[in-house]
């Protein structure tokens, strides 16, 4: 070893040997500064605070896994868990709705069945002090934050490839069902819109029936057998949730027309979603993705308490990316499981 290797190698042992007390200060000290400091602010914001959740009906794969992701990341943080169930009853829900905003939570999570019915009692939450976040159903008021899927596009991507396999030139009717969920939900309004847009570019294609069956997988069963009666041609059938579009499957599969008609499904790709492809009941599956979803409230919560900013004041959107699934990959982490009972 040369001359400068050796005064080299010296120096830097010397250093290491100086360095030794104050790293052995800083460990008694409990770490860096930096991360004591970091820590403390996020547990101001965020630990002892409150977080309600308000969906429509709890006992579907939809809200079950929302309110399962947001628990357990909102225990994590030390926050406290609230969670109300209407049991679909949308004046159930604007009592429960109601009585959540008079207890002034911190953060508050609502589903809306429909883009009026909550309206004003958001905006007193807000006006009140709770940060408000409004989960894939949107109202006409925008609160802090709103977090799902953006139906308009959702919309869009099921018409695109309807018209791949229905449209000009495929050989078929162009016979096309919609089965909305309820009429005023934005989830149909927005997905309705930006079907329609695509449908109209190709004169080909024929909407045959378009119809609300209220989320219910019985009415749109009892939907489809009318129309796949009176259209035996029919092309493809769209429908907006998964649970309700099984009833469309059923009732064509109940006619011997499974593998004539395309049936697609928009919805949160639960493990039931994924049997309903690997069964050969839906041909396409939009999902997007409830667990996803769930950590996108819990960094929208987070985002607000943290900002420090008077509730009403943001406006932040969490928009989710769909997948399609089909029976090449309805399989495991894009199926996730339901709750052992």
């Amino acid at each position: 070893m040369s001359k400068v290797s050796k005064a080299w190698t010296a120096a830097v042992a010397g250093l290491a040997l100086a360095a030794l007390p104050l790293m052995a200060s800083a460990q008694e000290e409990g770490g860096t500064k930096t991360a004591r400091e970091l820590r403390a602010d996020y547990d101001k914001s965020l630990k002892g605070k409150s977080i309600a959740y308000l969906p429509i009906a709890l006992g579907v794969p939809l809200s079950d896994e929302w309110g399962r992701v947001v628990q357990e990341e909102a225990e994590w943080r030390g926050m406290k868990y609230i969670v109300r169930d209407p049991n679909n009853n949308p004046s159930a829900m604007q009592q429960a709705l109601t009585a959540l905003v008079d207890q002034k939570p911190d953060v508050l999570i609502v589903q809306n069945p429909s883009v009026t019915l909550l309206m004003k009692d958001l905006k007193r939450a807000e006006s009140q002090g709770t940060h408000v976040i409004q989960i894939n159903m949107s109202s006409n008021y925008k609160s802090g934050a709103f977090v799902g899927a953006d139906w308009n596009e959702i919309g869009k991507m099921l018409a695109t490839d309807v018209v791949k396999q229905c449209g000009s030139g495929s050989g078929k009717s162009g016979k096309v069902q919609i089965i909305q969920g309820e009429l005023t939900a934005a989830a149909s309004v927005d997905q309705v819109a930006g079907i329609m847009e695509v449908f109209g570019k190709d004169s080909a294609i024929k909407v045959v029936s378009n119809q609300a069956a209220n989320w219910d997988t019985n009415t749109a069963l009892n939907i489809t057998a009318t129309v796949i009666q009176q259209h035996p041609d029919l092309c493809a059938s769209v429908g907006f949730w998964g649970i309700m579009q099984s009833g469309a499957a059923q009732a064509i599969r109940n006619a011997n027309k499974i593998d004539d008609v395309k049936i697609y499904a928009s919805g949160e790709g639960s493990q039931l979603d994924c049997d309903q492809l690997n069964q050969g009941n839906f041909y396409k599956f939009l999902s997007y993705k409830a667990t996803e979803q769930g950590h996108d409230l819990m960094f929208a919560a987070q985002t607000l308490l943290e900002s420090g900013d008077k509730p009403g004041t943001k406006h932040l959107e969490y928009y989710t990316r769909p997948i399609w699934l089909d029976k090449s990959n309805a399989s495991g982490a894009n199926c996730f499981a339901l709750p052992k009972k």
